[in-house]
């Protein structure tokens, strides 16, 4: 794909972003764009910094850390959004800017121990398996979720800014609105129990963007609509 069109592209999902907020009465910019740049080349993420996209979505911890090294000169925020295994915590600890799929108190004092002093604290949301699929992660439930948002508060170098979720596939609006406003319900729910302000909830894709933003998405990630289909990644 060539750079016009790769704009051109980002430029209709920004467009489709702030007519959908209006439609649905939400300010537009109070919905944030993660383009997700997996299996994506580096140099189309450089291009759309350019026009002012600057927070990126990985999956596989070590092509963000090859991304972010070779974009090292560029103000970009990177987003891990993919499952993470234990012993990747401290690659993640130290690039990211926020990681959407926190999905156990396991994972949560190794990313708090290795968060380098000299930058803010990461900012983490929990994953919710809100369809309750065996194939995908997250906590089930509200009492597993306050029991890992309890275990992030406790550690200086995280803050909990919300909640995300990865529903299970449908082509109905009104279908795809389920999952998202269960998910706002339970942010709702935390806060409350909580006594604190959880802003973001990440939640919609390229293929249910309408349905999220109409429940409250702050947070839409977006990568095929943006990048267009991916690389299969090698084995």
């Amino acid at each position: 794909m060539n750079t016009d069109e790769l704009l051109s592209r980002w430029q209709s999902v920004k467009t489709h972003i702030e007519q959908t907020a209006r439609t649905y009465q939400r300010n537009p910019d109070a919905i944030h764009l993660l383009a997700v740049s997996k299996l994506h080349p580096s140099d189309a993420i450089a291009a759309l910094t350019q026009v002012g996209q600057l927070a990126f979505g990985e999956n596989y911890v070590q092509e963000m850390l090859d991304k972010a090294n070779t974009l090292k000169s560029l103000a970009i925020a990177w987003h891990f959004i993919g499952p993470l295994q234990s012993n990747k915590c401290k690659e993640v600890a130290t690039t990211a800017d926020m990681m959407h799929s926190l999905d156990r108190i396991k994972l949560v004092e190794p990313l708090s121990c290795y968060r380098p002093a000299s930058m803010p604290p990461l900012k983490v949301l929990l994953q919710v398996n809100i369809d309750d699929e065996q194939s995908k992660s997250g906590v089930k439930g509200f009492a597993e979720l306050l029991a890992l948002a309890q275990a992030v508060l406790v550690q200086e170098n995280l803050t909990l800014s919300g909640l995300m979720t990865i529903p299970a596939p449908s082509t109905d609006l009104n279908a795809q609105r389920k999952p998202f406003a269960q998910l706002r319900q339970l942010r709702d729910q935390l806060e409350q129990t909580l006594g604190m302000a959880l802003p973001e909830l990440s939640m919609g894709m390229s293929a249910d963007l309408e349905a999220a933003i109409a429940e409250g998405a702050t947070i839409v990630r977006v990568g095929t609509d943006i990048f267009g289909q991916r690389a299969v990644k090698n084995k």
